[in-house]
C-alpha cells in the first residue's frame, strides 16, 4: 500500500526537486532570489525553466500556465502547451526562462475599478518564486503576480507580498533593539476551511444554488442542528470517501491538510491545514477550494462555499490563524522565559492591539461581502464589531501594567518591563471565545470573521500593513530612547491605556455588547456597502501609500470593485428570485390551489365536509396573492436601480431596498411551503438538501 510519505508533494516543483535537478550554482542563485528578493538572471531563469519543464513532462504535464489571483476572488489561468514546431514538421517540447518569468494574459476583462479600459488589454504576470510551481490537470501551474501595462496591481498577491515585506522591515527594526540577529520575519497563517456537501442531483434542481450559491427560498426542516449531534459526529461513508480523495490530491500538491471533521450544521464539514508562510497559505487555500469543488463532483456531490447557503442553520467561515516568526525559529507572539523575551512579546502583542483598534474598519472591510453579511453575528460567527479577546491570564498582565500594581502568579511577581520576570504564560490557560472576531489563542491570533469563500489575501494585507505601521511608530520612538527599558515600559503602558477599548473577553452575541461597543466608540458596520466607504478615509489612504502597498488609484479601484461586486451579486440574486417565482413557485402553488378547488367542488357534490380544503385554499390563495403583489413591487424597485450610476448609492440601494423585498417574498413562500403537498412543491426542500447524503 502506498504511504502518504511516498507521494506527498509529488506534483510540486519543491526545494527537494530543485536541489536534485539544478546545478549547485543555479540552485544557490535561485535561493538567493527567493530569500533576498534579488532579480533573477536570465541564464539562471533558463536553467530553472528547462529543469521545471522536464520534471513537469515526466509527471504527465503537456501545458504550462501563469496561475494568478485577479480581483474576482477566484484564480485565473491561460494554458500554453510546451510544443514548438520544427522545420521538418515535427515538434520539440520547449519552455524558456522568459516564459517562466513573465506572461501576458488579457487584462481588459478582469475587474480593474477603472484602472484599465476595455480597449487596454495588455497585462503582465510575474513569477513568484517563493511559492512552488505545481502540476494540476496535466498543466504546470506557476504562481504569479498580475499587474497592468502601467504597473498597477490587478491582483491580490502583489499587495500581499508587499504587506509581508513592510511587516518584515519594521519587525526587524524592533528585533535589532532587543539584540536579536534574525534576518527575516514572516507572517504565517493556517486557514481553517468550512464547507457544505449536498447531493448533486438535488443541487441541479435548485436555480438559486446554481446561480447564487445560496437558497433564496426554503422552509426549515423539522430537524436542524438543535441536537448538536452532527458536530464531530461519525462521518458518513460517502463524505469520508470524498475526504479521502481530497486529502490524497491535496497531499500530492504539497498542501498540509491536517484536520477533518463534521461541523455544527447538518451537511457541513471542515478542513484545517498546518501553518504556512502567508502567501503560500493563500495559494494553498485557493487550490483547496478549487479541488474541493472538483472532487465533490466525482462523488456526485456539490461543495458549497457560500457563507450562508441555508437560512436558519450555521453558515461557513474561514478562521485565519495568524502569527509572526523569525527565520531563527522565534514565534514573536509566544511568551518567553526571560524578562527580555517577555518584554519583546508584550511589545509585539500591544502592536497588534493598537493595529486592530486603529484599523478596525480595514479589518471589517477585509471580510466584507454580500454573502458574509448574512453570516456575521448570526450565532455561528463573530459580530460585525471588531474586538480582541485576550483571555483572563493575559488580561491580568495587561491590567497590571496599566495600573502599575504588582501581579503575583505562580510564585513570581511582575513589576516592570525589562527588569522583572513576567509570570509564565503557558498555552491554553484560558478558554477559547468563539464569539470574538480576533482572539489570542496562545501563540497566534485567530481572525474568525473571514467568510468561507473569501481569499485570505485581503485580511492578511490589512493585518500585515496595520501591524507594520504600529511597529514603525514604536521603532521610531525606541531607537531614540536614552533609557530603553524605561521607554519600553512607558510605551507598552501608554498603548494599553489608549487602546484597551478594543479588548473584550465577554460574549460577543449578547445584545449588551452592541451598546457597550458603541459607548467605547467601536464601529458596528453591519453591511458591506457601509464598511467599504471607510476604504477612502484619509488615515487608511495614508497607511497604504506610506508602506507602498497600494497607490491612491489602486485604493480607489478596489473601493469601486467592492461596491460594484456587491450590487452585481444582489442583482443576480433578485433576478433569480423573480425567475423562480415566475417559472416555479407561483405556477406550482396556483396548480395546487386548483387541485384544492376541484376537491372542494367534488366534496360539495357528494355533500362531504370540505372544511380542511376550504380553509387551506383560502390561506394559500391569500399567500399566493401576497407573493404576486410583492413580486411586482420587487420588479419595479429593481428596474429603478438602472438609473443609479454612483456605485456607492447603488450598493446602498440594493442593501436597503432590494434585499428587504426579497426577504419578505421569501417569508411568504416559505410559509406556503409548510402547507403544500411535498410532491406538488417544485424544488427539493431543506430536508432533501441537508439529509440526502448518506
Amino acid at each position: 500500500m502506498k504511504q502518504v510519505t511516498d507521494y506527498f508533494g509529488c506534483l510540486v516543483f519543491n526545494d527537494k526537486v530543485m536541489k536534485s535537478r539544478l546545478s549547485s550554482d543555479v540552485y544557490k542563485k535561485l535561493k538567493k532570489t527567493i530569500n533576498d528578493g534579488k532579480e533573477l538572471d536570465i541564464s539562471v531563469a533558463n536553467s530553472v525553466a528547462l529543469a521545471m519543464k522536464d520534471w513537469a513532462i515526466e509527471n504527465g504535464a503537456t501545458h504550462y500556465t501563469h496561475w494568478f489571483q485577479p480581483m474576482t476572488g477566484v484564480t485565473a489561468e491561460k494554458h500554453d502547451s510546451f510544443i514548438s514546431p520544427e522545420s521538418d514538421g515535427t515538434i520539440i517540447m520547449e519552455f524558456k526562462g522568459k516564459e517562466l518569468i513573465k506572461g501576458e494574459p488579457d487584462a481588459s476583462s478582469f475587474p480593474s475599478g477603472g484602472l484599465r479600459a476595455t480597449c487596454e488589454a495588455r497585462g503582465y504576470t510575474a513569477w513568484d518564486p517563493t511559492s512552488y510551481a505545481f502540476i494540476k490537470d496535466k498543466c504546470l501551474c506557476i504562481p504569479t503576480a498580475f499587474c497592468s501595462y502601467g504597473g498597477e496591481a490587478l491582483d491580490k498577491k502583489t499587495p500581499l507580498l508587499k504587506s509581508m515585506q513592510a511587516l518584515n522591515k519594521q519587525a526587524l527594526r524592533i528585533l535589532k533593539l532587543f539584540g536579536i540577529s534574525a534576518t527575516s520575519v514572516k507572517t504565517t497563517v493556517g486557514p481553517e476551511q468550512e464547507y457544505f456537501l449536498i447531493d448533486k442531483d438535488m443541487y441541479e434542481l435548485r436555480k438559486d444554488l446554481i446561480y447564487t450559491g445560496r437558497t433564496l427560498f426554503g422552509a426549515m426542516a423539522p430537524k436542524g442542528q438543535e441536537l448538536d449531534d452532527h458536530y464531530f459526529g461519525s462521518i458518513k461513508t460517502r463524505v469520508q470517501e470524498f475526504m479521502n480523495d481530497l486529502n490524497q490530491e491535496l497531499w500530492e500538491l504539497g498542501i498540509l491538510a491536517k484536520t477533518e471533521h463534521n461541523e455544527v450544521a447538518p451537511a457541513q464539514h471542515e478542513l484545517a491545514p498546518i501553518f504556512a508562510t502567508t502567501n503560500i497559505a493563500a495559494d494553498h487555500n485557493q487550490i483547496t477550494m478549487e479541488v474541493m469543488q472538483r472532487i465533490a463532483k466525482k462523488h456526485n456531490l456539490v461543495c458549497l462555499l457560500h457563507e450562508k447557503p441555508f437560512k436558519g442553520v450555521n453558515g461557513s467561515g474561514k478562521h485565519n490563524n495568524w502569527s509572526l516568526s523569525t527565520n531563527t525559529g522565534i514565534n514573536l507572539l509566544e511568551p518567553g522565559d526571560t524578562p527580555a523575551e517577555n518584554a519583546q512579546f508584550l511589545l509585539f502583542l500591544v502592536s497588534v492591539i493598537k493595529a486592530v483598534d486603529e484599523y478596525q474598519d480595514l479589518l471589517r472591510i477585509s471580510v466584507a461581502s454580500a454573502s458574509n453579511d448574512f453570516r456575521l453575528g448570526a450565532n455561528e460567527a463573530p459580530p460585525a464589531i471588531i474586538s480582541i479577546f485576550l483571555g483572563s491570564d493575559l488580561q491580568a498582565v495587561i491590567d497590571s501594567i496599566e495600573s502599575g500594581t504588582p501581579l503575583k502568579t505562580n510564585g513570581k511577581t511582575f513589576l516592570k518591563i525589562g527588569a522583572d520576570v513576567l509570570p509564565p504564560l503557558p498555552k491554553d490557560t484560558t478558554d477559547r471565545n468563539r464569539t470574538s472576531p480576533f482572539a489570542f489563542t496562545g501563540n497566534k491570533f485567530e481572525f474568525r470573521a473571514l467568510g468561507s469563500s473569501d481569499s485570505i489575501s485581503c485580511a492578511n494585507i490589512m493585518l500585515n500593513t496595520a501591524v507594520a505601521e504600529e511597529l514603525k511608530i514604536f521603532a521610531d520612538k525606541l531607537e531614540k530612547a536614552k533609557d530603553f527599558n524605561q521607554e519600553l515600559h512607558d510605551l507598552i503602558r501608554e498603548t494599553i491605556i489608549n487602546h484597551k477599548r478594543i479588548i473584550f473577553n465577554g460574549n460577543g452575541y449578547d445584545d449588551s455588547w452592541v451598546a457597550e461597543a458603541e459607548k467605547r466608540g467601536l464601529l458596528n458596520l453591519k453591511s458591506t456597502p457601509e464598511a467599504l466607504q471607510y476604504y477612502l478615509h484619509d488615515k487608511n489612504i495614508k497607511l497604504f501609500t506610506t508602506h507602498e502597498i497600494y497607490t491612491l488609484n489602486e485604493i480607489n479601484a478596489r473601493y469601486e470593485i467592492g461596491q460594484e461586486h456587491y450590487s452585481k451579486v444582489v442583482n443576480i440574486e433578485a433576478l433569480t428570485c423573480l425567475d423562480m417565482l415566475n417559472k416555479d413557485y407561483l405556477p406550482a402553488i396556483s396548480k395546487y390551489t386548483k387541485n384544492l378547488a376541484e376537491t372542494i367542488n367534488l366534496k360539495k357534490s357528494l355533500k362531504v365536509n370540505d372544511s380542511y380544503e376550504y380553509k387551506l385554499l383560502n390561506k394559500i390563495t391569500n399567500g399566493l396573492n401576497a407573493a404576486y403583489d410583492k413580486k411586482l413591487e420587487l420588479e419595479d424597485t429593481l428596474s429603478k436601480a438602472k438609473a443609479i450610476s454612483d456605485c456607492t448609492k447603488l450598493s446602498m440601494y440594493y442593501r436597503e431596498k432590494i434585499l428587504p423585498l426579497m426577504e419578505e417574498l421569501r417569508n411568504i413562500i416559505d410559509g406556503i411551503e409548510l402547507d403544500v403537498d411535498s410532491k406538488s412543491w417544485p424544488v427539493p426542500s431543506y430536508g432533501d438538501l441537508l439529509y440526502s447524503v448518506k
